[in-house]
């Protein structure tokens, strides 16, 4: 099972976010609507998976959704996709290195939001809505607690949870860049995601599904939505570009200046 060395995978890292930040419009957006609804379907499985799991299980419950939720990340990453708060981590690395001016970094990640936002909601709408899949009995139940529970804690709390999710999903993609072969990936995806789902970090992409999913069932409302995304945005932002990129920037810099 091949693997690349940390300062290897910064260089891959700006790699990966220069073609990010350059793609074509009608591909980020394609990709971006894919992306969206891969971890809406990650977190739809979590959802069904869980929901009529006895009370007394406790957090073992808790473990078995997070354990399934990674396939949305999977999804992305051997499928193609474009997500939001993996460009959080890669086209930010690239900035840093002054490969991507950060115009194209504000534009990529504005089309990245939109797009993502877009393929969650319809997998909320279509899936969750239409075809019941989260707004019935148990499911239901579980789609409002998990939606309600997101939206309990203030501005700061959220922020600050947010920056934990990301800083756990852009080493995921920071370890699946560094595996040179598909099943050494899944691997590097699957303890991480894994990690922020049991810990209950707040995801911007992930909550684009499971708020309106308990929206579109009449439970909560779009102002809801709108209160939450704004600290979580904000927090995967900073646990991305901050506390993986930039600390990673910093600590393998001279390879680029060393050209070794």
């Amino acid at each position: 099972m091949g693997f690349l060395k940390p300062h290897q995978i910064t260089k891959l890292s700006v790699e990966t976010g220069i073609k990010k930040a350059n793609l074509p419009f009608g591909t980020m957006i394609i990709l971006g609507f894919l992306g969206g609804a891969f971890i809406a379907i990650g977190y739809l499985l979590d959802i069904r998976v869980t929901a009529n799991l006895p009370k007394d299980w406790g957090t073992f419950g808790t473990f078995l959704g997070a354990s399934v939720f990674p396939l949305g990340l999977i999804l992305i990453i051997l499928a193609g996709a474009e997500l939001l708060t993996g460009n959080m981590m890669a086209v930010s690395m690239a900035f840093f290195a002054g490969k991507v001016s950060f115009g194209k970094l504000i534009i990529n990640w504005f089309w990245i939001t939109v797009s993502n936002f877009v393929g969650a909601v319809f997998v909320a709408y279509v899936f969750g809505h239409l075809a019941g899949l989260t707004s019935d009995g148990p499911f239901l139940t579980k789609t409002v607690a998990i939606a309600e529970g997101k939206l309990l804690e203030g501005f700061g709390p959220t922020f600050f949870s947010a920056i934990g999710c990301n800083w756990l999903v852009g080493l995921a993609l920071w370890l699946a860049y560094g595996s040179e072969d598909m099943s050494g990936k899944i691997l590097s995806i699957w303890f991480p995601i894994m990690g922020f789902v049991a810990i209950g970090f707040q995801h911007v992409v992930a909550n684009m599904f499971v708020i309106p999913a308990a929206i579109f069932a009449g439970q909560l409302n779009w102002g809801d939505y709108v209160r939450n995304f704004i600290p979580v945005f904000l927090g995967n932002a900073v646990g991305g570009s901050m506390f993986v990129s930039l600390i990673y920037w910093f600590a393998y810099k001279y390879e680029f200046s060393s050209d070794s």
